[in-house]
Order: C-alpha cells, then sequence, then structure tokens
C-alpha cells in the first residue's frame, strides 16, 4: 500500500472525528488499548487521560506506547507510532492546557457542545501527554487513490514466494 506523504499526514491528523487508540503495556505485562481522542500540534501527538483512567497509570509506570489512528472510510488512510509518550501536565494541572482541551473536544462534537463539555467535566483532572514524531518511529498506509496502480497493494512481506505480486 502506498505511504502518506507529508501533505497527507498533515491533512489526516486535522480530520475531525478520527478516533485513535492509546496501547500500553498493565504492570503485570499484559496489554491495554483505549479509543481516545487526541489532537495533532506542533509535529505531535497530544493526548489526556482523567485521573481514574487504567492507562494513566500504565504510562505513569512504564511511557512506551504505540497509537494507531485510522479511518472506516476510502482511501483507508492507517498511522501507527511507537515511542515514550512524556507527560507534560500531571493532574491538577489542568487550567495550564484548557484551550488545547477545547481544541481536542472540538475535533469531536460542535464547538457549543464541546464548550458545554469542557464546563461540565472542569472538575474532573486530567493529564496531557504527548509523542513527539520526531522521537516516534511512524509508519503510514493507504489504499491507492486516482491513477496509482491497484494490484500488488500489500507490502511484499505479506506475498508467498512465487505468487502472483510477489517480486
Amino acid at each position: 500500500m502506498p505511504k502518506l506523504s507529508s501533505s497527507e499526514l498533515d491533512q489526516f491528523f486535522v480530520t475531525n472525528g478520527v478516533i485513535m487508540r492509546v496501547a500500553c503495556v498493565r504492570p503485570d505485562g499484559s496489554p491495554l488499548v483505549t479509543p481516545i481522542w487526541f489532537i495533532s500540534y506542533n509535529q505531535a501527538i497530544y493526548f489526556t487521560p482523567r485521573a481514574k483512567s487504567e492507562w494513566l497509570a500504565c504510562l505513569r509506570d512504564d511511557p512506551r506506547v504505540a497509537l494507531c489512528i485510522d479511518e472506516q472510510d476510502l482511501p483507508y488512510r492507517k498511522v501507527i507510532l511507537e515511542g515514550r509518550a512524556e507527560l507534560l501536565h500531571d493532574l491538577g494541572e489542568d487550567d495550564q492546557w484548557r484551550d488545547l482541551y477545547r481544541a481536542i473536544a472540538k475535533r469531536y462534537i460542535p464547538e457549543d457542545a464541546a464548550e458545554a463539555y469542557v464546563h461540565n467535566t472542569i472538575d474532573q483532572p486530567r493529564a496531557l501527554f504527548r509523542l513527539k514524531l520526531a522521537d516516534a518511529k511512524v509508519k503510514t498506509w493507504r489504499m491507492p487513490i486516482d491513477d496509482e496502480p491497484q494490484d500488488g497493494i500489500w507490502a511484499q512481506r505479506y506475498y508467498a514466494p512465487g505468487s502472483k505480486y510477489s517480486r
């Protein structure tokens, strides 16, 4: 499958309503995956757990994270990021980044509803994490578009030797 160009990646990251899944490691070594809201800003992905989120405790213990951002409609853009989440603001520091949280909410719900959501949950402390794109392993792909070849679109490692699209 074709990789996303830099401009395609930037465009995808600002597409409203696209959910991200954050994967982290529990203390017993088992994986935890949680669908969440996010925002892309200054070449980084920002995300926020509430105080009682299981994955907040996991990231405090082990900052290794994998983020999956994808869409269900064509061209099925997909991004996987792997790295170490950086805690920018701990619980109780919400006022320092409230405008960013408003911006996150506005990506997912209408502006007036986002304001109400922030107002109605302002007493629920959150932390703010980020993963810088420059510090992450980033993999992207999408289905072919326009005049791009429509056959043999998987990565070569998926084709059995000697099969139709193997090289």
